[in-house]
């Protein structure tokens, strides 16, 4: 067998995994929220900057719209967000957040930071260790969303 062909080399397969398990990690926290991982990206994104439209909270998650789509009908049924037609262009939906998404925010804040830094306590990694993650994490998106 060709060693490039190993699962045990194989980076992606690394990436693949920690997204898995962290995605899972959020689970529990998330679900005491009543949402989804993918529904946390979304308001993540509305409390940097309320009132979007879906393409820039697409483009902000690299995701395609058809994706995020279907994700922000199911928030505004969860009363989370709202979605009204854009006032230059009718075509255009702007996405704003609703009184309950806004108060989610101080929910967020109070359970999901401490309760990840609790699930990943045993992991030998500090602050500067996660931060240059990061930026390599970073440098690998970038490079891929080239082609």
């Amino acid at each position: 067998m060709h060693a490039e062909l190993q699962l045990d080399n194989q980076i992606c397969f690394r990436l693949y995994t920690a997204a898995r398990l962290i995605t899972q990690a959020y689970t529990p926290l998330l679900t005491g929220l009543g949402i989804t991982y993918p529904q946390y990206l979304v308001l993540m994104v509305l409390w940097e900057k309320d009132e979007q439209p879906v393409n820039d909270i697409a483009r902000r998650l690299l995701l395609e719209t058809n994706t995020v789509t279907p994700l922000l009908q199911r928030m505004e049924k969860l009363g989370l967000v709202i979605r009204k037609k854009g006032e230059l262009d009718k075509r255009q939906q702007i996405v704003s957040l609703t009184e309950k998404g806004k108060a989610m925010e101080e929910e967020a804040y109070a359970q999901i930071p401490a309760g990840m830094k609790d699930q990943l306590s045993a992991c030998p990694m500090k602050v500067e260790d996660y931060q240059y993650l990061a930026q390599k994490l970073d440098s690998i998106i970038a490079t891929l969303k080239k082609q």
